[in-house]
């Protein structure tokens, strides 16, 4: 089985079960910090090896989370680790948050451009986005940027890029003079 469809799986039985108990947000959070410290390198390491027992694992999470995370979550945590599958759960992090969004009829755009956007003009961005039929009812926007663009910006929203910056422009006129 791949990692996506068991990470999907064990995502959905943790949002299943924080929606039946009224405790959605609060699980969020804890994944949600949980996931900033798989991007430890580290701590990464320490969840992919299998030369580290569970045992060993299910003491460094009880130190890192026990006082911080929900009881649900900590259990959550120590039956995946006794059942071998915290190799996985950086990706169920990841999977739980994106199945969050989608339930919460949240869109996340990614935003690149030559230089930083003010906030006036990420503001009318995120409204002119929210109005729209491409995105859900909400928008939350994550923003980058490249210099390489020169000018412009290019656009991210789920599996689409639309792509308005002057450096695409000048590439299609190049292409249509070398025609």
């Amino acid at each position: 089985m791949s990692v996506q469809r068991i990470a999907g799986r064990y995502a959905k039985s943790l949002l299943d079960l924080a929606r039946e108990q009224n405790k959605l947000d609060r699980v969020l959070e804890d994944v949600k910090s949980f996931q900033a410290a798989s991007k430890n390198r580290d701590f990464y390491l320490l969840l992919k090896s299998p030369i580290v027992n569970s045992r060993k694992k299910l003491s460094i999470l009880d130190a890192l989370f026990l006082d911080k995370y929900d009881e649900m979550t900590m259990a959550f945590l120590r039956i995946l680790v006794n059942k071998g599958r915290e190799p996985y759960l950086p990706e169920v992090a990841e999977e739980f948050i994106a199945q969050y969004k989608k339930i919460k009829h949240i869109s996340t755009i990614k935003v690149t451009t030559a230089q930083p956007m003010s906030a006036a003009a990420l503001d009318a961005l995120k409204a002119k986005l929210t109005a729209s039929d491409a995105t859900a009812k909400s928008v939350e926007i994550e923003t980058a940027v490249n210099p390489e663009l020169i000018g412009g910006l290019v656009l991210e929203l789920d599996d689409k890029i639309y792509d308005a910056s002057v450096a695409q422009k000048l590439e299609e006129v190049k292409r249509s003079l070398l025609a």
